[in-house]
């Protein structure tokens, strides 16, 4: 039987292994921390009985992930719940752009751009089960269905603020700009659209599921589904040179591609090593959990019934900050993800106090606190707000540095999804899960198609170093599953 050794547990890391030992390889996952999951991670924080996501939290692209939708989490405790209306962008008049998962009510509401709207995602959306599995893996490669692609893929290749520029309202374009904020990129640059795309379209399919009972919910089911193969987690492993791994066929890494340089060195060929070492790190996020009492008393109605608001006033305010955080200033109202995970799950709450999610985007290594300005752009739209607090839990962007080593300086995109990065992952390669060494291979959110809990770039990894064993070594013997 081969061997394999995953070194990371996240869910990208936790896919890998499931993909390797489905296929029958004798596998272990190595994790540094005490707990497995990575990002996600949930823990009761504040008051007793309140359920707080550590970092990722909504989950628009894992629910309808083509790896874990044929796992049956279900079986192993994953339930989905979804709010009433997916996100909700407030603007100061009072009034919001609000996301519905249907395309139909979301255009309904937004006036003068329901055409606009429609044409947008109307056909992705309805193409979306086809085309998931191009989007969801290296975008440098012949498409399985070229036409529904492009319907989705030319507009991506657009910057934000021209796509922006197709809508009339102010609560459309900011709706739109608050998406494609989710890339942590200037939203004038080319591309800049695409993650706001996905996110969007994703969302309209399958809507912004949440994990009941918290995201460690997913960690905890994937893990399940590996036992069941026989695979097995050791925690508390530092993996910090060669000498640290066992003898093994195959090694996949959900770590960043600097930590791979920095493990294996001189092992890799220089041209990669090079390039790992040149990988470059986008902005990053400062993080303030709330205890709530009665909720978040939101100006805009439909944010009281949303499981996601975004904070950042007009699309030119949007696009004007991330450019200032890009630059390394961080502005007074700095864009704001807020989360409110306990509308689709009321059981994360303690009787009439809520939890409420929320980080600010901030300069790549920021040190300062932003907390005081994550409270005053939510009193922005929420006055009163200040005076339902009874308590906070802090990660500053050092601490989630420290708390996952894959955020570096704070950024939990693996990475700045400039043009390079985005297309090719971590080097200019047709192959971007390989690292040039027989065996090994890197499956963090550092390679297509990206960050979230959707487990894909381990998937597609491990796929990828499947297919070479299969190609050099002896046969597999495939596990049902």
């Amino acid at each position: 039987m081969s061997s394999g050794v995953v070194v990371g547990s996240g869910p990208n890391g936790l896919a890998a292994a499931i993909t390797l030992a489905r296929a029958g390889v004798q596998v272990t996952v190595l994790e540094a921390a005490d707990e497995i999951g990575g990002g996600t991670r949930s823990s009761e924080a504040i008051l007793p009985g309140l359920l707080h996501d550590h970092c990722s939290a909504i989950h628009p692209m894992a629910v309808g992930s083509p790896f874990l939708r044929n796992l049956d989490l279900e079986r192993y405790g994953l339930q989905w719940a979804w709010p009433e209306i997916d996100c909700a962008h407030p603007l100061d008049d009072g009034s919001a752009g609000v996301l519905y998962r249907s395309v139909a009510d979301t255009a309904g509401g937004l006036g003068a751009d329901e055409r606009a709207w429609r044409l947008l995602f109307e056909r992705p959306v309805a193409a979306y089960d086809r085309i998931a599995g191009d989007i969801m893996r290296p975008l440098l490669r012949l498409p399985r269905h070229p036409i529904s692609l492009a319907r989705f893929g030319i507009p991506a290749l657009a910057p934000a603020t021209v796509l922006a520029g197709l809508f009339a309202t102010e609560q459309a374009r900011a709706l739109f700009g608050g998406a494609a904020a989710h890339a942590f990129h200037p939203l004038h640059r080319p591309l800049s659209a695409s993650i706001g795309l996905g996110i969007l379209t994703a969302g309209h399919r399958y809507g912004w599921a949440v994990a009941v009972g918290g995201s460690q919910r997913i960690t905890d089911a994937l893990a399940a589904v590996l036992a069941d193969l026989g695979g097995k987690i050791e925690t508390g492993v530092h993996v910090r040179s060669a000498a640290d791994l066992p003898p093994t066929d195959l090694t996949l890494w959900d770590v960043t591609p600097t930590a791979v340089a920095d493990i294996l060195g001189d092992r890799l060929p220089p041209r990669i090593l090079e390039a790992y070492r040149r990988f470059r790190y986008g902005p990053a996020v400062f993080k303030v959990d709330f205890a709530v009492e009665g909720g978040v008393p939101w100006t805009a109605e439909p944010a009281r019934r949303a499981g996601t608001v975004h904070l950042g006033g007009t699309f030119t305010e949007i696009a004007a900050t991330e450019r200032d955080i890009d630059s390394g200033h961080l502005p007074d109202r700095p864009f704001v993800l807020v989360g409110q995970q306990y509308l689709a799950d009321p059981g994360r709450s303690a009787g009439s106090v809520h939890p409420v999610w929320t980080y600010a985007h901030v300069p790549h290594g920021y040190t300062g606190d932003a907390t005081a300005a994550i409270i005053t752009q939510i009193e922005r739209f929420a006055p009163g707000f200040r005076d339902r607090i009874i308590g906070t839990s802090v990660r500053t962007t050092t601490e989630f540095a420290a708390y996952n080593p894959n955020y570096v300086g704070g950024n939990i995109m693996t990475g700045a999804k400039n043009i390079p990065q985005l297309l090719f992952g971590p080097r200019k390669s047709l192959h971007p899960y390989d690292i040039g060494i027989p065996g090994h291979y890197l499956c963090s959110a550092a390679t297509p198609p990206g960050p979230g809990a959707h487990g894909m770039c381990g998937a597609n990894a491990a796929a990828r170093a499947l297919d070479r064993l299969r190609k050099y070594a002896r046969p597999l013997q495939t596990v049902p599953g």
